[in-house]
């Protein structure tokens, strides 16, 4: 009987690791040749991954809510036709006997610790913050009288942040007064006592990369509403705080005169659309502008790996949207100096639509070399953009405001109206320097501001 490993594939780049967040197929249902068999979740997008085989479903290696690496084995697929539920079933057991040989000593141990404790433990397996705990922490800290609060306050080694014996055991030894500051609760209203005080024990953001950087602890008012993160606030509240870590951040601002850019727009919008069925924005036009000015300064365009710096080869630019949830993703427009400003326009739309109807594909967010950001979308007219790592850059687009402005003109200067708009230029001043990043966005401003009327689509 045939059985074909099923293994979490490579989703981007940077993606190392997904959630299992909910299986399509269950153990002994039989599953065709590309039919989706789980949903995923990564901390760039949801996706479901399809068979890679068809036949009967016979092991399930993660549950829901587990974490899988790239290329481990995630199901068990037997090709064998005749393979029942109950053949399903069986095999899993022989599976599950070979594959947890390894984890018969972890088991043993847990069950050593968990037998020296009075009783059964209160402390979850789940931390406020979702951090989860395995059978061996939680007993050691049950035994040892480690509370949740001073548990979530450890600096854990393993994978994505978690706790382990190790870490444990060397807070207890040494670290465990130092490692926790604790705020005591303020003492209740002699107006309210019905309501005491909630203290919200932060700890490191989603874990992993800054898990040795301590939050506060915030206490909550009687009054106040807590509200837990979802699974993408999260990602991209842990993805902020390592950019801003790793890279130091410089924004440089310009301002620039985009009234031909307006008028031109308004003057082709109509036909445009008759043409090619397709809304004209000013997204494109700006992105076109912008690969423009990195042919000219191509080291805006790299990645910082240790001490190497790559140049990126191709130029893929990565445009912040946001998802009807209200949290942002940055689809990415892969080659986007092969493209006229057409084929930039029916990308950007393809890209905004399947966003706000979450389509958008493992595929379609990764790869990006620089980013830009419309802050102007909500009225603000400068912004200072985090970097999108690993890239070096990012650009946030002002909102256009008619403004009065001095006009140059042979027969001397006079005051108009024109639409303009300020360009904010973030970048790793480890790489690139206030110059280049100066000469940049003043280049990309350049482009804008000579933009040609007359020019035909």
């Amino acid at each position: 009987m045939a059985q074909i490993e099923i293994r979490l594939p490579k989703m981007g780049e940077s993606v190392t690791e997904a959630t299992i967040t909910n299986w399509l197929k269950n153990i002994g249902d039989t599953i065709e040749m590309d039919e989706p068999l789980v949903e995923v979740a990564t901390d760039k997008v949801d996706n479901e991954l399809p068979s890679e085989a068809e036949g009967v479903l016979v092991q399930q290696l993660f549950d829901t809510d587990e974490v899988a690496q790239v290329g481990d084995v995630i199901a068990i697929i037997s090709t064998d036709s005749n393979a029942t539920a109950e053949d399903a079933s069986s095999l899993a057991a022989k599976a599950d006997i070979v594959s947890n040989v390894a984890a018969a000593e972890i088991i043993a141990e847990v069950e050593t610790v968990a037998a020296s404790v009075n009783g059964s433990g209160t402390l979850d397996k789940t931390g406020p913050r979702g951090t989860f705990y395995s059978p061996l922490v939680r007993s050691i800290s049950e035994k040892e009288g480690i509370s949740m609060t001073e548990l979530e306050s450890i600096s854990g080694s393993g994978q994505g942040g978690r706790v382990t014996k190790k870490d444990i055991m060397a807070f207890i030894s040494g670290d465990r007064k130092a490692a926790v500051a604790v705020t005591p609760a303020p003492a209740a209203s002699n107006n309210d006592t019905s309501k005491p005080a909630k203290i919200i024990a932060a700890a490191p953001t989603g874990g992993g990369f800054l898990s040795n950087v301590k939050e506060p602890i915030v206490i909550a008012g009687p009054d106040d509403e807590i509200i837990e993160m979802d699974r993408m606030r999260k990602l991209i509240a842990d993805h902020m705080v390592m950019s801003t870590h790793v890279s130091p951040h410089v924004t440089s601002y310009v301002e620039a005169d985009v009234t031909n850019i307006w008028n031109w727009r308004k003057k082709v919008k109509s036909s445009f659309m008759e043409k090619e069925g397709e809304n004209i924005t000013f997204t494109p036009i700006f992105i076109e502008a912008i690969v423009k000015a990195i042919k000219d300064f191509p080291m805006v365009n790299v990645s910082v790996s240790g001490t190497q710096i790559i140049k990126r080869k191709h130029i893929n630019i990565g445009m912040a949207t946001a998802l009807p949830t209200g949290n942002l993703i940055v689809p990415v427009i892969k080659d986007a100096d092969r493209m006229n400003l057409t084929g930039l326009t029916k990308s950007v739309n393809d890209m905004a639509n399947k966003a706000r109807n979450n389509k958008l594909t493992s595929d379609d967010i990764q790869g990006g070399t620089y980013t830009v950001t419309n802050v102007g979308t909500f009225g603000n007219v400068m912004g200072t953009p985090i970097i999108n790592q690993p890239q070096v850059a990012i650009l946030a687009l002002g909102a256009i405001r008619k403004v009065p402005a001095v006009i140059e003109t042979p027969d001397g200067d006079f005051i108009g109206i024109r639409y303009k708009m300020f360009l904010s230029h973030s970048y790793d001043h480890r790489v690139v320097d206030g110059a280049l990043g100066g000469m940049f966005v003043k280049r990309v401003a350049d482009y804008l501001e000579q933009f040609d009327v007359s020019r035909e689509l």
